[in-house]
Order: C-alpha cells, then structure tokens, then sequence
C-alpha cells in the first residue's frame, strides 16, 4: 500500500505555535499567518480512523485551493499560497466558533434526525412527506458549534447563536448571505460538472484588522456532500439510494460494522482493499470537481518533501 502522511510534526523557520487537528496541522509562522498541513488522516463521527487513505490530503488542500480562488470574489478567504500539494499558507484568523451548514437535500445528519421523528435541525423546519434524498423546497442553513477535540459537533440555532453573544447578529447575517451565495456558486460549478451539490460547511474567521474570511476548506469531499446528476430523479422514483461522492459511504460502512462512536462501541480497521477504495472516491472527485486530470505527487516520503517544500518558502 501506498505510503500516508498521517501523525508527523514539524519545526519551521519562523513557527511561533502548532495544533494538531482531526485531519488538518496549523502551524503559526510569526504573528500573522498560518501553515496548514492536510493530513491523509479520516475522521468520521468525530473519531479519527486508524488507517491513513493514500492521496487524500493532496486531494482536499488542491481541491480547496481551486476553490478559494473560485469563491474570492464573494467573500475574501485567508489563502495566500501553496508551498507543497499538502499544504497552504495564508492569513491567521480568529475563527468563529461555528460551522455554517447549509442544506438543500434530505441527506445525512438531517435524513437521520428527521426519520427519528424530528422536524428542523438547528431550529431550521424541514416539511412533512419527505423522503431520503428529496430536495428542501429552498436550502436552509443549520449551524453546529465548533466542538473541542473528542468531542461531538452540536447542532446550533440562530436565535442560540445570537442569545448566547458566540456571534454578534451584524456578523452573523453577513455569516449567513456568505454562505448562501457560496453554495449558490459551489451549486453552480457541481451541475457543470454533472454533479449535484447535497450539503455543505463553511468556517469564517476575522483578521487582524476586522476582515471576515473563508477560511479552512470549501467543497471538498471532506465538507460536502454531492450526488451524481444523471440518473437522480430516476433513483428518487423508485425509491433507490443515490449515487454519490462524499465521505457519507464511509460513515456508512462504519454503521455496517457497528461503530457510530457511541460510548461502548469498538472502532473497526478498514480493510486494505476498503482503503483503496476510498482513494479512488476521492480522486474521482476531484476529477470530477476540477475537470482535470489528478496529478499524484511523490509519496515515497511525504514527510521530506513537505519539509524541504515549506522551508525552502519560508526562507
């Protein structure tokens, strides 16, 4: 199998801090910018998985660029460069302490709290008559508190948000029409590419001077969900799951196999020929998203060449 980089710390020229994330490595590089390193870890259900998936951190960091710099001009993001097909380097932000979720089908975290009964998700209603997969009659935008490590995501409604001063309600309402035009666009580019775009997050920051930034990822298969266009209505007729291109399939493979990272339940190992899979899934997205060719970058040591990449850029 393929090399991975997934549990690997750096010392850079200028590095003033360092935290270790799910999937991603933020480095500070003096007081006003940030390294971020894209691992081939996966997480789902807030658990990072034991094996790394070959690919995957070029796949997303290249994806984001493409999709920052698609975005820039509906709001301004923190991404300056990107010194090594794993890593960017940009502007540092305060983050704000949600994810901005926006949904305009019945998928996922939704579909699985809607076929318990419930009806809204983060205080956004979701109508009766609904069936998996079918589309809201308008995209509604269900926030999630920015969890601390090992602990769960939890849904979030505006009026919470507001009430609780986590944002004030002038940068949430500039928060919410960012990401409203951002998936109208995300939306736009996934039909071209006959793809549909399901759900997505967005995290914004502010920087030093009060400028609200994207920032993190955007459309990526690690933040969105997209379903294949051709041959959806059909799916929908007869009552079929859709094919997609997400990380949901690996969710799902893990409630095959028992595992929802509820207390007591032991985490599966993801057999090699699984792994493989999930490579393809992510490079096939890519190419699908980009329309273009995946260049795979050397993995023999993925480690070296970061380190010989950044350092070379920082100095």
């Amino acid at each position: 199998m393929a090399k991975t980089l997934t549990d690997q710390e750096f010392q850079f020229p200028g590095q003033t801090s360092y935290y270790h994330g799910k999937v991603r490595e933020v480095y500070g590089i003096g007081q006003d910018h940030l390294l971020m390193i894209v691992s081939d870890r996966i997480s789902a259900f807030d658990y990072v998985l034991p094996k790394g998936i070959p690919y995957k951190g070029q796949v997303l960091n290249q994806l984001a660029q493409l999709n920052m710099e698609a975005t820039a001009d509906i709001v301004p993001n923190w991404l300056e460069s990107t010194p090594d097909p794993n890593v960017s380097y940009g502007i540092k932000c305060e983050p704000f302490k949600i994810e901005m979720v926006i949904r305009a089908y019945l998928a996922g975290h939704a579909w699985r709290e809607y076929k318990a009964g419930r009806r809204q998700v983060s205080g956004a209603p979701m109508p009766d008559g609904l069936k998996e997969s079918d589309a809201f009659p308008e995209p509604i935008i269900t926030p999630a508190t920015k969890a601390e490590q090992g602990l769960h995501d939890e849904d979030i409604s505006r009026e919470d948000i507001l009430s609780r001063g986590i944002v004030s309600e002038e940068d949430y309402l500039k928060l919410e029409a960012y990401t409203r035009a951002l998936f109208q666009r995300g939306s736009e580019k996934a039909k071209e590419q006959g793809l549909i775009l399901v759900d997505t997050k967005y995290e914004f920051g502010k920087d030093k001077d009060g400028v609200i930034r994207l920032i993190d990822e955007v459309h990526t298969p690690d933040s969105s969900r997209y379903y294949y266009l051709e041959g959806y209505e059909e799916r929908q007729e007869r009552g079929e799951h859709q094919r997609q291109l997400s990380k949901e399939f690996v969710r799902e493979w893990l409630m095959e196999n028992n595992f929802q990272g509820l207390e007591g339940q032991t985490m599966p190992l993801m057999p090699d020929d699984f792994v493989n899979v999930v490579t393809d899934r992510y490079i096939e997205l890519y190419e699908k998203l980009s329309g273009t060719s995946f260049q795979k970058d050397p993995i023999d040591d993925i480690g070296k060449r970061i380190e010989e990449n950044v350092s070379s850029f920082l100095r």
